[in-house]
């Protein structure tokens, strides 16, 4: 019988390997993630979310300093941020400023079944970022 005490380990970063760390972090600033000013260059860039979660990013060369043999992953992404909005109609807003800015957009603002105003926008890796509020409109 085991008797060790069980370890569990905590979820405290989440990690975005990214083409141009400056386009990156311009996509999530104007989704309201505060990051260092003048880190556009940098390697390596993390920031504390409310809640004390960690997000960083981590340029493709960064990765394979210490993992040579990683290569870009295709045929989508594997992990995607959803960002949660207070108002249904904000997440037609920030969906239109962010591909009037020129980003990508992936799904058009819906009323989706669950119960969420739902939408999609790639961010410059071409990963998908989910934006939702709740509608109040659940299906029964």
């Amino acid at each position: 019988m085991n008797t060790a005490p069980r370890i569990t380990p905590q979820l405290d970063l989440v990690g975005i390997v990214v083409s141009d760390m400056g386009a990156s972090l311009g996509f999530y600033r104007r989704l309201g993630i505060e990051l260092p000013e003048g880190s556009e260059g940098a390697p390596h860039v993390e920031a504390v979310l409310p809640g004390g979660l960690r997000i960083a990013w981590d340029t493709e060369e960064t990765v394979r300093s210490f993992d040579p043999g990683w290569t870009r992953p295709v045929g989508g992404n594997r992990v995607e941020l959803a960002f949660r909005c207070a108002a249904p109609e904000d997440v037609d807003a920030v969906y239109a400023e962010l591909t009037a800015a020129g980003y990508r957009g992936h799904l058009e603002p819906w009323d989706a079944v669950w119960g969420q105003r739902y939408a999609v926008v790639l961010d410059p890796d071409g990963s998908g970022v989910s934006l939702f509020a709740d509608s109040g409109n659940e299906a029964a």
